[in-house]
């Protein structure tokens, strides 16, 4: 059965606001209903990105999966729901091998060439991006915008994730040019007032779920 994503994937990423703790980064998410979140770290040892992956499972409510970004092994050893590769990380079918058949498995794409091969290996969902401008990523690709997210979403019959630059302001406009989710991470762990800002996505959105 294909993947039903949740609408709204709060990306965890601690260097956005290093001065709170991941405990009420978590909170925040549960008390929001929010249903799936990503933990980022790019610049971690794999001993600490497994700590902060642990107790970030502990402190998620068990309606919330948790997804590892580029790291299968630490997902499998966290326990954690998946993992979500980049084009340089390990294949995705050596990922599958590693996690099973149960666990979710997403793969970054930023072009057509790159959604298409994707066809070919067993990811559960693509993402593509960047849609608008960001400013969370230092290697960013080429602005994708609205009308080649129309155009590339009939490159793929996986769910899709669109991911950059994603507002409150213009995340249905996302969704109505054919993506099935949204991943933010600036758009609401940036903001002064996290709930607030979680609300604002959830009525654009419709749902967070």
């Amino acid at each position: 059965m294909p993947l039903r994503l949740p609408r709204f994937c709060a990306i965890v990423d601690p260097s956005v606001r290093p001065e709170l703790p991941l405990s009420e980064i978590a909170r925040g998410l549960g008390e929001a209903g929010v249903r799936l979140a990503q933990l980022r770290v790019k610049q971690a040892t794999s001993a600490a990105l497994f700590e902060r992956a642990r107790q970030l499972l502990s402190w998620l409510p068990s309606e919330c999966a948790l997804i590892i970004n580029d790291r299968a092994d630490v997902a499998a050893l966290a326990g954690a729901a998946g993992v979500h590769l980049g084009q340089g990380d390990l294949p995705v079918a050596a990922a599958r091998a590693l996690l099973g058949q149960e666990k979710i498995i997403g793969l970054s794409t930023h072009n057509a060439e790159q959604l298409e091969a994707a066809q070919g290996v067993p990811a559960d969902y693509v993402a593509l991006g960047p849609i608008f401008a960001t400013t969370t990523k230092a290697d960013r690709e080429p602005v994708v915008g609205l009308d080649r997210l129309r155009e590339l979403r009939a490159l793929t019959d996986r769910p899709l994730m669109a991911i950059g630059g994603i507002t409150p302001e213009n995340a249905a406009s996302v969704l109505a040019a054919g993506a099935d989710a949204v991943a933010v991470v600036g758009g609401w762990l940036a903001a002064e007032d996290i709930p607030n800002r979680l609300g604002e996505f959830r009525r654009a959105l419709g749902r967070l779920d």
